[in-house]
This record gives structure tokens, C-alpha cells and sequence, in this order.
């Protein structure tokens, strides 16, 4: 079966001319390549178009992956330079946050099960909606970080940038995820009152 292949298998395969091969890879990996388009677009059908073109241009330059790093590195590197062009044609306006702020450790994936399902979902919903607002690079540190579990390195490999300016970026998008968390709790606590 093909879904216990690991990456490079598939991989393997797929050079081979077996396109189910290639078809696996993306089922494997298209949510969380859509997880990451949707940081950089905010609208579901420009993070298709964004997750459907990565795709294509992996199937394209899959004979060049050297496997030095993971696939999935490999492969988030094309969404981050894909999306990154996909918004300088759209032009996207953001408006820059501050650096202000402190520090904030986001909770694992651990501490998650400890809670009920209900406080799961709502939380979720919050982290989701903060992470939205942030800058496409900060969203995608972020996201890459706690949700892909990528090392500092490996996030530095997909963002084509040093180590060192992934530690501090990822820093700073904690600070302000913060930022916004507090903001967007503040609002919903007085609601509840």
C-alpha cells in the first residue's frame, strides 16, 4: 500500500512513472501545504490556486530534489517563494506591527489534550483568527514552527534566510501573536459580561 512509503519512496516512484505515487505525496502533504497558502492569501480560492501551483512546480522540479533536507522542507520552501510571488502580482497591502511586546511561548500540542474538546475548538478558533492578522512572514514562522513542528534550521532552509534571523523573527511573531490574542480575547471577554 502506498501510504506507509516514506516520502523519498514515493519520490522514487513517482520518477519511476508511477503518478498514483505522486498522488500519495499530495494527499500526505496538501493540508498542511493549504495551511500554509492560506497564511499568505486569507481567501480560500487564491490559496488554492496558490496550493495547486506548489504542487505542480514539485511534480516539475521533483528530479532535483537532492534529498538533502526533508521532502516536506523541501516542498514548504516552493509554497513560501510560490505564495511570496503570488502576492507581489496581487499587491497585497499590509500594514507593519510594532516590535513591541513580550514574550510568549504558545502551548504544545501536549497540553492541548489535557483540556475538553470544547475548550479545544475554542482555542483553536482564537490561535487561528491571531495568526490571520499577522504578516504573511510572521504566519508562516509561526505555522511552520508549531503546527509542521520544523526545526529552526529546517525553517530557515524553506525561508531561504540565516538560523539566526529565524530565532529572532520567531521572537517577534510570538510577540505579536500576543499582541493580538490579548487584543482579540479583550474583546470577547467583554462580550461575555
Amino acid at each position: 500500500m502506498q501510504s506507509k512509503l516514506s516520502d523519498i519512496e514515493l519520490i522514487e516512484q513517482t520518477l519511476a512513472g508511477n503518478q498514483f505515487a505522486y498522488a500519495d505525496l499530495v494527499k500526505r502533504h496538501q493540508r498542511f501545504v493549504f495551511t500554509l497558502a492560506m497564511r499568505f492569501a486569507k481567501g480560500r480560492e487564491d490559496a488554492e490556486e496558490i496550493a495547486q501551483d506548489c504542487f505542480v512546480k514539485a511534480y516539475r522540479s521533483l528530479a532535483s530534489f537532492q534529498g538533502q533536507s526533508k521532502f516536506s522542507t523541501w516542498l514548504y520552501s516552493i509554497v513560501y517563494t510560490t505564495a511570496m510571488t503570488f502576492l507581489r502580482k496581487k499587491r497585497v497591502d499590509t500594514d507593519s506591527i510594532d516590535d513591541e511586546g513580550t514574550f510568549v511561548q504558545v502551548e504544545s500540542h501536549e497540553s492541548a489534550y489535557d483540556t475538553n474538546n470544547v475548550e479545544n475548538k475554542s482555542r483553536s478558533y482564537y490561535l487561528n483568527q491571531a495568526i490571520e492578522q499577522l504578516l504573511p512572514d510572521d504566519a508562516t514562522i509561526i505555522t511552520l514552527f508549531y503546527k509542521g513542528e520544523q526545526s529552526l534550521e529546517e525553517i530557515a532552509q524553506t525561508m531561504g534566510i540565516e538560523t539566526n534571523t529565524v530565532k529572532v523573527k520567531l521572537f517577534r511573531a510570538r510577540q505579536r501573536l500576543k499582541e493580538k490574542l490579548e487584543r482579540n480575547l479583550k474583546h470577547e471577554v467583554k462580550e461575555l459580561i
